[in-house]
């Protein structure tokens, strides 16, 4: 025996019955069905080749036609406050009191934290005194009962008392120098007493003139010893911490007793009239995206959608996530929204798009494939499409059908056979026509044998 032949090897030797009845088997298995993993409904739309199809089929049939089908989107976003500030201190100090909780509304210029004044009093009053005494000195005097505001700081230097006594000596040099002069030409001096007294009114004029500077100065003191009363007042103003704007309290940040540095926040103020929503649409929609499309925003706590439109739109996309954000502004006088809650809006990218849409019921499906009879040369055979959007008892048909294009109204009727279209009669009025009428049969399909009339179908005609 040779054992590189594999006929006289134990391991591929077969009994002659056992040949027989293995080859039967593969024989059975290839028969036509014999194998059993073709699906029902491809049988279902096989006709044998070269054969034509003499099976009638009495069933309603409907014809495609372009129709209005607005093309909206479905985004995903949250409701956001109009405004939130962190409200901070503007001067350092010990906080006194605490006049706002959690939740509560308040009006601009209410108080919100007052802190202790003691201290910017003292300051103003030493600003004050260091005015009044810049005032005094250039003799501008006060009168008690009259408030700074009303103090006049206009003076003419020249008639400050310091200058008018320097002016004064002035004027008794300059007729001191002319009595020299006369003395001189007549001899009664010499030219060295004459030089003196010349440079004696030279003195005078010179120290006239630094009278003058001095009371400018003096004057200029007292414009910074009021601005330095008005930043007084101004920090003892800011003691008391106020509301920017009308809205509520998120969070309240201090308490009494507690001391705050210059810009320390005291408590997070929102405005939520209006509030906003704000979504994000994907790349492929951004150039039909514009202000004052309408959307519905619809929030999970409330019955009913919102109508708004797109208020505003971010100049650029996110470049994460490929998308651009929008917002839309809701009217929230009676406070029924809050920031933060998440929400849906469908956004109405075309108002005038058209589609072509067909029932529901003439739709079948399948392991995830959707299908439909089309009528080819008046007999049914099933092709398989694409559906979008559904809105009531019909659904967009994306891919698989054109324009005038007949299908079955009803899938569950449907089979290889040449159609013949029920007549349809008007209940109401005992003729033949479309506008409310039903089909007849009993292969109507199942949207009509409820009695549904057939003008609810938008875009589609019975034949």
């Amino acid at each position: 025996m040779n054992p590189s032949n594999p006929s006289t090897d134990s391991r591929f030797r077969y009994s002659r019955p056992g040949a027989l009845l293995l080859a039967a088997c593969f024989s059975f298995a290839c028969l036509p069905g014999g194998c059993g993993n073709e699906p029902q409904s491809a049988k279902q739309n096989q006709s044998p080749a070269g054969e034509a199809v003499t099976e009638e089929l009495n069933a309603q049939t409907v014809v495609l036609q372009p129709v209005e089908w607005p093309q909206s989107i479905r985004v995903q976003g949250t409701l956001y406050a109009d405004e939130v500030s962190a409200v901070g201190a503007r001067v350092s100090g010990r906080i006194r009191e605490v006049h706002v909780q959690l939740g509560d509304d308040v009006q601009a210029g209410q108080p919100l934290v007052s802190l202790d004044t003691e201290e910017f009093q003292l300051m103003v009053s030493q600003a004050e005194a260091q005015l009044a005494q810049a005032r005094a000195a250039v003799g501008l005097g006060k009168d008690a009962d009259q408030p700074i505001e009303e103090w006049n700081d206009t003076l003419d230097p020249e008639n400050s008392p310091p200058v008018r006594q320097q002016r004064a000596l002035w004027g008794e040099a300059r007729a001191s120098l002319q009595r020299a002069g006369k003395l001189l030409e007549q001899g009664a001096i010499s030219e060295g007493e004459f030089d003196v007294v010349e440079a004696e009114e030279k003195v005078a004029e010179a120290r006239y003139a630094a009278a003058i500077n001095a009371v400018e100065e003096k004057l200029s003191l007292i414009g910074v010893r009021r601005v330095e009363l008005e930043l007084a007042r101004q920090r003892l103003r800011d003691a008391v911490i106020l509301a920017p704007f009308d809205g509520a309290v998120e969070n309240r940040l201090v308490a009494p007793g507690g001391y705050l540095s210059a810009g320390d926040s005291v408590v997070t103020l929102v405005r939520s009239n209006p509030i906003w929503f704000r979504g994000q649409i994907p790349e492929r929609y951004v150039a039909k995206l514009a202000v004052g499309l309408p959307l519905q925003v619809t929030i999970e706590s409330l019955a009913a959608p919102v109508d708004a439109v797109v208020t505003r739109i971010s100049p650029s996309l996110d470049l994460s996530s490929r998308s651009l954000s929008f917002e839309a502004r809701l009217d929230n006088a009676d406070g029924q929204y809050r920031s933060g809650i998440f929400a849906t809006a469908d956004l109405m990218i075309d108002p005038s798009s058209k589609a072509l849409s067909i029932p529901i019921s003439a739709v079948s499906r399948f392991a995830g494939s959707e299908k439909v009879w089309k009528l080819t040369d008046g007999v049914a055979r099933q092709v398989e499409i694409h559906t979008g959007a559904r809105r009531g008892d019909l659904v967009e048909v994306i891919d698989g059908l054109a324009d005038r294009d007949a299908i079955l109204a009803d899938a569950t009727v449907g089979r290889i056979a040449r159609v013949v279209p029920i007549t349809l009669k008007d209940v109401s009025q005992g003729e033949t026509g479309i506008g409310s009428a039903v089909p007849v049969g009993d292969s109507a399909p199942a949207a009509a044998r409820t009695g549904k009339p057939l003008d609810t179908l938008v875009g589609i005609q019975a034949n």
